[in-house]
């Protein structure tokens, strides 16, 4: 690491025990606070999530998404700090989990799990219950520029015992996960640019990554979307959807889970990440 990158891993340590000192409640109102700052004095990406909430839902007037988009960024800066604080923020917080037992039912067919989620709700605490719960449980990351921040969110992930694999390493890997019963991890909602194929997402072609349906297609793995919904403040849902085994084709099976995102943004609009331009890459 250069001197850049190492003082970003020092800083974030730093940033992770001034958090982990605070209890739940005085987190929440921390990141509340930082939020309305980053908000109204550095509007990162704004226009972009404005956008994209003006092609999610054209009826909103531009008052709702505005609104949406402020509880948006309160939502995503409180569950920054919430994982700048693992593993002290698991301390206090409700999770409430519906579906597990189909988990374990698909394990038990010793073809491995392909769990599929987005840029939704908040996936680091959802991550850190499988990473605690499923010991085989390895995600596909990104290598983050800056060897520094990428150092440290691993290890933050890790910390609940989840693998990891990065892109462009061998697929190999990936595929033996799941030959070992493992449980594979994607996060399959971003612009996949001309390598991806297009799915209906709220009405508007999107060009989304092809690896899950391949995965399934070559595996037999069964498919399992996973979601976690923020509903309080200290309180979570984790929410597993088996994805409908009639799917058969790349596109079927994208479409398929892809939707099954597109429901659970529309009941939980300010939990979605709307500052990545989804709809970058044409038809």
């Amino acid at each position: 690491m250069n001197l850049k990158e190492k003082l970003t891993y020092i800083s974030l340590k730093l940033l992770k025990k001034i958090f982990s000192l605070l209890n739940t409640r005085l987190r929440f109102w921390v990141s509340n606070f930082i939020a309305m700052i980053i908000y109204f004095l550095f509007p990162v990406r704004k226009k972009v999530a404005l956008k994209n909430l003006s092609v999610a839902f054209p009826k909103w007037s531009e008052k709702r998404r505005r609104a949406t988009l402020f509880k948006c960024y309160k939502f995503f800066i409180h569950n920054l700090i919430e994982f700048l604080a693992f593993p002290y923020s698991w301390q206090g917080i409700e999770i409430i989990v519906n579906g597990e037992s189909r988990v374990r039912e698909f394990l038990k067919l010793n073809k491995g799990v392909i769990f599929v989620t987005g840029h939704l709700g908040s996936w680091e605490i959802m991550g850190s219950w499988i990473g605690r719960n499923f010991p085989k449980f390895t995600g596909i990351a990104i290598k983050q520029k800056n060897l520094g921040s990428h150092q440290f969110f691993i290890e933050q992930r890790e910390l609940a015992g989840t693998r990891h694999i990065f892109k462009r390493e061998s697929i190999k890997k990936m595929y033996n996960v799941l030959s070992s019963n493992g449980i594979l991890g994607l996060v399959s909602d971003q612009d996949a640019k001309k390598n991806g194929v297009f799915v209906d997402f709220f009405n508007k072609p999107a060009s989304t990554p092809k690896g899950a349906a391949l995965f399934n297609i070559n595996t037999n793995a069964p498919i399992i979307i996973s979601i976690c919904n923020q509903i309080h403040y200290n309180k979570y849902k984790i929410t597993f959807y088996p994805l409908r085994e009639d799917y058969k084709t790349v596109k079927s099976i994208t479409q398929g889970y892809t939707s099954i995102l597109q429901n659970n943004i529309e009941k939980f609009p300010e939990q979605y990440f709307w500052f990545h331009k989804r709809w970058k890459t044409k038809p």
